[in-house]
């Protein structure tokens, strides 16, 4: 009697893709982001990275204003940060007549809170971290 080899595969765990986790973080800071819409003053939020945006707030008239808002805002700071020579910037909050903004880089993703003035972003802020 003859006796026949059997071939034996291996098969290699493969690692999730880098993509997946990427996503999985932004649908959590998605999420946390829902959470903190609920908190009093919170007016909305912007999110946003390299290949996408989120928007969610509750006067959809001042979308265009605020995405100008929070843009200049971030870009302000940062160049003004370099100027000066300060570092990595973490957060900003630049505070007006009715409102003020919470501006932060979670990751690749760039967030703008936006709030009624006696809004406690300190609070926020702890959450997103």
């Amino acid at each position: 009697m003859v006796k026949k080899k059997r071939d034996v595969q291996e098969v290699a765990a493969v690692a999730e893709p880098l993509a997946t986790e990427e996503v999985t973080s932004v649908d959590n800071l998605r999420a946390t982001l829902e959470e903190v819409k609920t908190y009093d003053g919170v007016i909305g939020y912007i999110l946003r990275n390299s290949t996408s945006a989120a928007i969610d707030l509750k006067d959809p008239m001042k979308i265009i204003d605020y995405a100008i808002i929070s843009s200049s805002a971030l870009d302000a700071g940062e160049e003004l940060s370099r100027f000066f020579d300060l570092g990595e910037v973490k957060d900003i909050v630049v505070e007006g007549k009715n409102v003020k903004v919470l501006l932060l880089t979670v990751g690749e993703n760039k967030v703008s809170v936006f709030m009624e003035k006696d809004a406690d972003y300190e609070k926020i802020l702890r959450k997103l971290r």
